[in-house]
């Protein structure tokens, strides 16, 4: 047996007690499994946490957990410029039956391993572009979850600019009044259990933006000058201190200009209509065939001619047909190129 030190972090949804215990606790019973800890054998349990939680003591779910005999401290962080947000850290004491250089470390829901003034980790940025129906948002997704990213559905933000003009009346085509009103509109992203969620004005509208008015009303605001500078400003500033990896139509060569990976998807006409097809036949959405590809060449040259932020691929993007491919091979080459960076 030797004194071993294990440490751990994990970022909170809320500053709730119910939520700070929660995530306290699943921090310390992955670390008790991942390093076959007996409870009773651990010495001390360390916490810190950031200055935005406030409602209890990290240190009270030990207590909860059956840790009774360590001992058992809690301070609260100093606040460093760029530092994570909403975060617990744990530092454990315990005897085990390994040595030190083989503990096992848990950091947990996109929690930084160390705060920026201690680390040179550089975040990575991960810019997917291409066209309706290409396998973008999908294969984000997937990518993001394994690779413990931050992913960021940029469409999503504009889709919730058009159901607010949709909600209050106002036509997506009347460039002014939108103009008008874009400081009535909050749009705020916060993942809960590590999934995307999208905040209009304080209502959850993340089911609410998915049907296709709001879609063709997205790519309408979308072309509005003063609508993209807003979400764009958002944007940057997720990908300022996280591992992101981000879709849409002008992110490699707008948004992240400077993203570490660019990826320009695509797939036949054909291909993205039956994806299309697919996706509404799975959904319960009545459909005609026709309709729905001339619905795609329509958004493609709407998107390609539009004259703020048109989609084309970027210099330095890298071009995948996805048109023939499955998306476990999609995924598995994209995580390829990043793993080279």
């Amino acid at each position: 047996m030797s004194i071993c030190c294990i440490r751990g972090a994990i970022t909170v949804e809320e500053n709730t007690r119910e939520n700070i215990l929660y995530n306290s606790k699943l921090l310390l019973n992955e670390i008790i499994k991942k390093n076959n800890i007996n409870i009773n054998s651990i010495n001390s349990v360390f916490f810190t946490a950031t200055k935005d939680i406030t409602k209890v003591y990290p240190a009270v779910a030990a207590r909860e957990i059956g840790i009774c005999e360590a001992g058992l401290m809690c301070v609260q962080e100093m606040f460093v410029e760029g530092s994570l947000e909403m975060c617990i850290r744990v530092l454990i004491t315990a005897n085990i039956d390994i040595n030190q250089k083989d503990v096992k470390h848990v950091y947990m829901k996109n929690a930084k391993k160390l705060r920026p003034d201690l680390s040179d980790k550089k975040n990575i940025c991960v810019a997917i572009d291409g066209p309706a129906g290409s396998g973008k948002s999908t294969i984000a997704r997937i990518i993001a979850k394994e690779l413990n990213f931050i992913y960021v559905d940029t469409g999503a933000m504009y889709r919730s600019v058009a159901l607010y003009c949709i909600n209050n009346n106002i036509s997506t085509n009347d460039n002014k009044k939108i103009i008008n009103i874009l400081d009535n509109i909050d749009i705020k992203i916060d993942y809960i259990n590590d999934i995307q969620n999208i905040f209009l004005n304080e209502e959850n509208v993340t089911e609410l933006i998915r049907n296709q008015i709001v879609a063709d009303g997205a790519s309408k605001v979308a072309a509005i000058k003063e609508v993209r500078e807003k979400l764009v400003d958002i944007q940057r500033k997720i990908a300022l201190n996280k591992d992101v990896i981000m879709d849409g139509r002008d992110i490699g060569t707008h948004v992240l200009p400077n993203a570490h990976v660019k990826i320009y998807l695509d797939a036949s006409i054909d291909e993205r209509t039956k994806r299309r097809c697919n996706e509404l036949k799975e959904n319960g959405i009545a459909f005609k065939e026709d309709e729905i590809k001339k619905e795609i060449v329509k958004r493609d040259n709407y998107d390609k001619n539009r004259k703020e932020s048109p989609l084309k691929q970027a210099e330095d993007a890298i071009f995948i047909d996805t048109s023939s491919m499955k998306i476990e091979d999609v995924k598995n080459e994209i995580i390829k190129i990043i793993k080279r960076v």
